[in-house]
């Protein structure tokens, strides 16, 4: 997955496998927004849930920017962690 179809006329390309490393449960942050941000309906009460029909219309594209940096990061710094040391009593 290196490319995110956010809707009709925008693709974001040359998304940095790493990004897909920092896991929240067992799933990385960006499939979670993906996940949460996608057109669902109600099969019981017909209502649509529409991510896109929102009265600031770059607060997704700004959100998925957002997961990956703090991504990124995130894995930068735990990958140069030092190796946990358990002393038992």
């Amino acid at each position: 997955k290196t490319s995110l179809k956010v809707n009709d006329f925008l693709t974001l390309a040359n998304i940095p496998p790493q990004v897909f490393d920092y896991k929240l449960g067992n799933r990385s942050a960006l499939d979670w927004v993906i996940d949460q941000y996608q057109i669902k309906t109600d099969p019981r009460s017909g209502i649509t849930n529409d991510p896109n029909n929102l009265d600031d219309e770059t607060y997704i594209l700004r959100l998925i920017k957002q997961v990956i940096t703090v991504s990124l990061e995130t894995v930068a710094i735990v990958s140069n962690l030092p190796p946990l040391e358990i002393i038992e009593p």
